[in-house]
């Protein structure tokens, strides 16, 4: 793929020009955080949109917001900022005031003749990312370099105000999909707080609500139905460290705080992928893996497959008596998440950790087999009218962040006539130098 197969014509008196010549990279470079600097991660620009979303690291400690960055980058308002690791994530932002970023962060200082949030837009073109993506290097931590960022062409408006005009046109039409998506995903946040109450209630209660109860003697957990018991996690599951063996074909499995467990393959486009499955564990149907990184945040899940994933995972084999399933709608709920950061180690959340041995002396709830069997079966009837809803409801921004992502990319390279508006008198926006 060449540098410029992320677009074809452009309009008559519309040019092209190799990035590097439309934005001069920057190179200041600080050993350390000015004090009062904004630091900025790649965990700080939110994917495809530019825009900068919180997070732990800035409020961190300064030896923690830097982390591993010898030395960071700094920008001046105007620049251009965009990441070159893992290019398909889609990071770029333009900046509204002087800081500090990763170095995984490129800082670029637009041309005299091009508009900041211009040139943000075409590096938010799906084109231009994929050609990026292309070129990126490394199986675990893939990433591009300026050499070739640079030399992707990129179309350019005659003038610095048609430029502005399509970027007037693009924010008022994305912000319009924006507010949809955020519309439509303040509705996932309602049908997931739904089903985790309906969940929760009944791994709890029962099926039967008039069944009499008692106290379960578990400060989180409260009453539980008087015929039930209450056991230690290791009890209930065994840790399993059955080695995969060598020259195996089993698929890779991975464990997600939104999906469960699934085959990596499944993501495999979006780069992420394992370079090698060495001394990887098996898994088998029934079993919970755990991710000790992030299970505070509900990161369990039930195999439905057999397969190997990671040994930074736990994986938890049930004894006999143990339906796993019910197992994993307790685990992923909500309710125990308080229990798990209490018992987990680790001095930042994004950093906790839990270890079989504080987790396996954890108590939970043991109703009998089949009330384990009848629980699962009612869980999967009730919440089947909310996963149809949210699945309909994921469809929909599916399609308007495709609109979104089309939207751009016909203003940017011209495919789409931008109604000329008056003069909006807008400041900041092309690179002040």
């Amino acid at each position: 793929m060449n540098s410029v197969g992320w677009f074809d014509t452009l309009p008559p008196k519309w040019g092209s020009r190799r990035l590097k010549y439309a934005a001069k990279l920057a190179n200041t470079r600080s050993d350390g955080r000015p004090d009062g600097a904004r630091y900025l991660g790649l965990e700080n620009v939110e994917s495809w949109t530019g825009r900068l979303v919180e997070s732990e690291v800035e409020t961190g400690s300064a030896e923690d917001v830097v982390g591993t960055d010898s030395a960071v980058n700094c920008f001046e308002r105007g620049d251009v900022l965009f990441g070159k690791l893992r290019p398909y994530l889609a990071k770029a932002h333009l900046a509204e005031a002087p800081g500090v970023c990763t170095s995984e962060l490129l800082v670029t200082k637009p041309a005299r003749d091009v508009d900041g949030k211009y040139l943000l837009y075409v590096l938010l073109n799906e084109g231009f990312i994929s050609l990026v993506n292309s070129s990126a290097f490394g199986s675990k931590m893939p990433r591009a370099d300026w050499d070739f960022i640079g030399g992707v062409r990129v179309p350019i408006p005659p003038t610095i105000t048609e430029q502005q005009t399509i970027v007037e046109y693009l924010d008022q039409e994305t912000g319009r999909l924006d507010s949809l998506v955020a519309e439509k995903r303040r509705w996932l946040d309602l049908l997931e707080e739904k089903r985790r109450a309906l969940v929760a209630e009944a791994i709890t209660r029962g099926v039967n609500p008039k069944s009499p109860t008692k106290n379960s003697g578990v400060e989180w957990l409260g009453k539980i139905p008087a015929t039930w018991e209450t056991r230690r996690v290791k009890y209930l599951f065994r840790l399993a460290s059955e080695s995969a063996p060598a020259d195996h074909e089993f698929q890779l499995l991975s464990v997600y705080t939104d999906i469960g467990v699934r085959p990596r393959k499944e993501l495999e486009a979006r780069g992420n992928k394992a370079s090698s499955t060495e001394d990887y564990w098996m898994v088998r149907p029934g079993d919970i893996i755990v991710n000790k990184l992030l299970a505070w945040m509900g990161a369990f899940g039930v195999s439905e497959y057999e397969g190997v994933t990671s040994p930074a995972y736990d994986i938890l084999r049930p004894k006999p008596g143990v339906d796993s399933t019910y197992y994993h709608y307790l685990f992923r709920c909500g309710i125990c998440f308080t229990e798990f950061r209490r018992r987990s180690t680790g001095i930042m959340d994004m950093r906790l950790r839990l270890y079989f041995d504080k987790f396996g002396d954890m108590r939970v709830p043991f109703p009998p087999l089949d009330e384990q069997r009848a629980i699962v079966a009612y869980i999967g009837k009730a919440t089947a009218k909310l996963d149809a809803l949210r699945a309909a409801t994921e469809r929909t921004i599916a399609l308007l962040k495709e609109r979104r992502a089309a939207l751009i990319a016909a203003a940017v390279t011209g495919k789409i006539a931008v109604p000329t508006r008056p003069a909006s008198g807008r400041n900041g926006v092309a690179h002040e130098n």
